[in-house]
């Protein structure tokens, strides 16, 4: 036997090296993770968390501690009985934590938040498989659950001359305050009393709310960040405004006052869901056309809902309604391969 005949039964001898095969493109940017995703937009809800400091003082901070810590220890819960390896370092529990609380008013009672985070984590997100697997954005899940089952608890009191009507035992142990002047939020007003707020408060943020949705400055700031970070596709706030200014600016001109069309875009949630929520990259479709669609029918459905239903705000259900059509959208908008479409085997 040869020198050439040993080596190659030697070779022969060792286990074939895998072969991976994907689709192309191969070449990765290792350096957008999910923890630097989530880093970004943490970074993006600053200037949302310094708004709402400077309306909502302590209360705001209170909200968001207490949400944030029941997202993590649910994540840790749930991914414990899953036998699920259980990780705080990509940050997604905190950043579901923030938006949730966001969503919420700042007096929302303490157990209703936690109950509002086990929901959205456990229910939302986990039992889907945990990161990447969810249907429904986890937050708007949360939100969705306490709006239904405690709608009482979570409408936003009236602020009179520096005192608050009702406080929940909590905020009183601190002694939290608020400087907010007002009988109602924007849309509350809007949708039960015909009354338009100034657009430049609705702009700056001085008008009673969720503790996310009060400066329309704030949003747009902290959106930008995240679109030209690419971690939100622009397609979709891009759409959504585009669904909303369309729709609004027709109801303007058959009720001729232009105040409606400043109203729907700065007033309530919308900006912040059109930028922090319905970007989720996980929950909403990933071709350009399908994200400028999916933006077009989430403006549209939170101009239906507040229009057309017993509630003033419309963000919340609109988000969970698009997510269950993103699949659809991704079905309607695949690309075609470049060459035209494979021929069919004969």
């Amino acid at each position: 036997m040869t020198e050439t005949q040993d080596n190659l039964e030697v070779a022969d001898d060792k286990p074939a090296p895998a072969i991976h095969v994907a689709p192309s493109p191969h070449l990765q940017d290792t350096s957008l993770t999910t923890r630097r995703m989530m880093i970004d937009v943490l970074i993006g809800l600053a200037p949302l968390m310094v708004a709402a400091v400077i309306v909502f003082r302590m209360a705001a901070v209170l909200q968001v501690a207490v949400c944030v810590f029941a997202c993590m220890l649910t994540e840790l819960v749930f991914t414990t009985m899953r036998r699920k390896p259980f990780s705080l370092a990509d940050c997604s529990a905190i950043v579901t934590g923030i938006i949730l609380a966001f969503s919420l008013p700042w007096n929302s009672p303490w157990h209703v938040t936690i109950i509002g985070a086990v929901t959205g984590i456990g229910l939302g997100k986990v039992i889907f498989g945990g990161l990447g697997f969810n249907i429904f954005n986890p937050a708007m899940v949360g939100r969705a659950f306490v709006m239904l089952a405690f709608s009482a608890a979570l409408a936003a009191p009236a602020f009179v001359d520096n005192s608050v009507e009702h406080l929940t035992p909590i905020f009183k142990v601190f002694g939290v305050n608020a400087d907010v002047i007002t009988s109602a939020t924007p849309m509350t007003a809007y949708k039960e009393q015909g009354m338009f707020t100034n657009w430049f408060r609705l702009f700056l943020g001085n008008t009673n709310g969720c503790i996310g949705e009060t400066s329309a400055l704030a949003c747009i700031l902290g959106g930008l960040y995240l679109c030209i970070r690419k971690v939100a596709s622009w397609e979709i706030p891009v759409g959504s405004i585009i669904a909303v200014t369309i729709i609004a600016g027709i109801m303007a001109g058959v009720g001729k006052n232009v105040n409606i069309i400043s109203q729907h875009l700065l007033g309530g949630a919308f900006l912040f869901g059109a930028f922090f929520i319905a970007t989720d990259p996980v929950t909403s479709p990933l071709t350009a056309k399908g994200k400028f669609i999916f933006g077009l029918a989430f403006g549209a459905l939170v101009m239906f809902i507040r229009e057309y239903s017993g509630y003033p705000e419309g963000v919340m259900f609109s988000v969970l309604l698009v997510n269950g059509i993103a699949p659809l959208i991704n079905r309607w908008t695949v690309p075609k391969p470049f060459g035209g479409p494979v021929p069919a085997r004969k």
